[in-house]
């Protein structure tokens, strides 16, 4: 890796620390360099928060080197006033001459501008540097804007015969097909994306609470399928743990493609990335309109030999792993 390379890529790890916080901005990362030695660094804070430049910026103990330094950063500086204001400014105020960024801003707000404004103030700026990796870590923010839709997670576990569920069950309580560390792992993936969504069935059928109790971190937005709201408040979605939206008639125009109309409505609610859990009705809708970048499909060792069939997809395998007696595979929509 040439310097500016190795210097890049310890932005996106930094940058990591972000997820499941920043959203529904970019988890940025910037580290500030004099003389090869890194002198500050930092990652975008919560929403609402200082960026990744700030917070790089604010850990310099000694400011008067910044003039001679370079600032790394994942994506292009920001040089609108948003909930803060243009990080741009900031670099230029602090005469930072060097600026070399990983990717650029496709959000129209931005897109050029903050490197216009850096040059304009006679800053040396360098972009493209590990470009390829940074766009695929910012793969959430620019699907929001580029697509117009959420980034869109499929999740679901299958038996080793190929089924979801059970044709019928005794309670309304989720049969479990994966074991508890597959699960906690759900969990976890609760916490980086930030919604997630089931179909009406889902709730009648398990009652679920769609909240993190498996690991630590925030819970995600709940987003309810209820065509005709069929469900009452008494079922666990409902709860006070974490905010709830109701997708219905009202909201969606359900002689639409339903899968568009959701992502519609995600994204004038200002949603990011969202983990589909199902039911299998609601997985295959996301399929067949062609509407998800992963599927993250768990392979238990149950068998149920009649019940509701896994959904099908076609994509290519990212990843291959077990979990104890468990299979994970991870598919990316090509």
């Amino acid at each position: 890796m040439t310097i500016h390379e190795t210097y890049i890529q310890r932005c996106i790890d930094i940058a990591k620390n972000g997820l499941g916080i920043t959203a529904p901005n970019p988890m940025v990362g910037a580290v500030i360099v004099h003389n090869d030695k890194i002198i500050g660094e930092g990652f975008t804070s919560s929403y609402g928060g200082n960026h990744a430049e700030v917070n790089a910026i604010n850990s310099v103990e000694n400011k008067d080197l910044l003039n001679q330094a370079t600032l790394y950063v994942t994506l292009e500086p920001c040089s609108h006033f948003g909930k803060t204001p243009p990080c741009s400014d900031l670099i230029i105020t602090h005469q930072i001459p060097n600026v070399v960024i990983g990717c650029i801003d496709d959000n129209p707000e931005v897109s050029g501008k903050g490197i216009a404004k850096l040059k304009a103030a006679g800053c040396s700026v360098t972009v493209g540097v590990l470009e390829e990796k940074c766009k695929i870590h910012h793969k959430r923010f620019f699907t929001f804007h580029n697509k117009k839709r959420p980034y869109i997670i499929l999740k679901w576990a299958e038996t080793s015969d190929g089924f979801i569920a059970p044709t019928t069950k005794d309670k309304t309580e989720p049969v479990w097909i994966t074991n508890e560390f597959s699960r906690q792992l759900v969990h976890k993936w609760r916490v980086e994306e930030q919604a997630i969504l089931v179909g009406t069935n889902t709730v009648l059928e398990d009652n679920p609470s769609l909240t993190v109790r498996d690991w630590t971190g925030a819970h995600p937005i709940r987003v309810v399928i209820d065509r005709q709201n069929k469900l009452s408040k008494d079922h666990s979605v409902f709860n006070s743990i974490s905010e709830t939206h109701i997708i219905s008639e009202k909201e969606a125009d359900f002689n639409k493609p339903l899968g568009h109309e959701i992502c519609r409505v995600l994204h004038s609610k200002n949603i990011n990335s969202v983990i589909i859990e199902g039911g299998a009705q609601t997985l295959q809708t996301f399929i067949n309109e062609n509407l998800w970048d992963e599927a993250r499909i768990f392979t238990g060792t149950s068998i149920f030999k009649t019940g509701i069939k896994a959904p099908k997809l076609s994509g290519a395998i990212i990843s291959e792993q077990n979990i104890i007696e468990d299979s994970l595979k991870i598919y990316v929509n090509n």
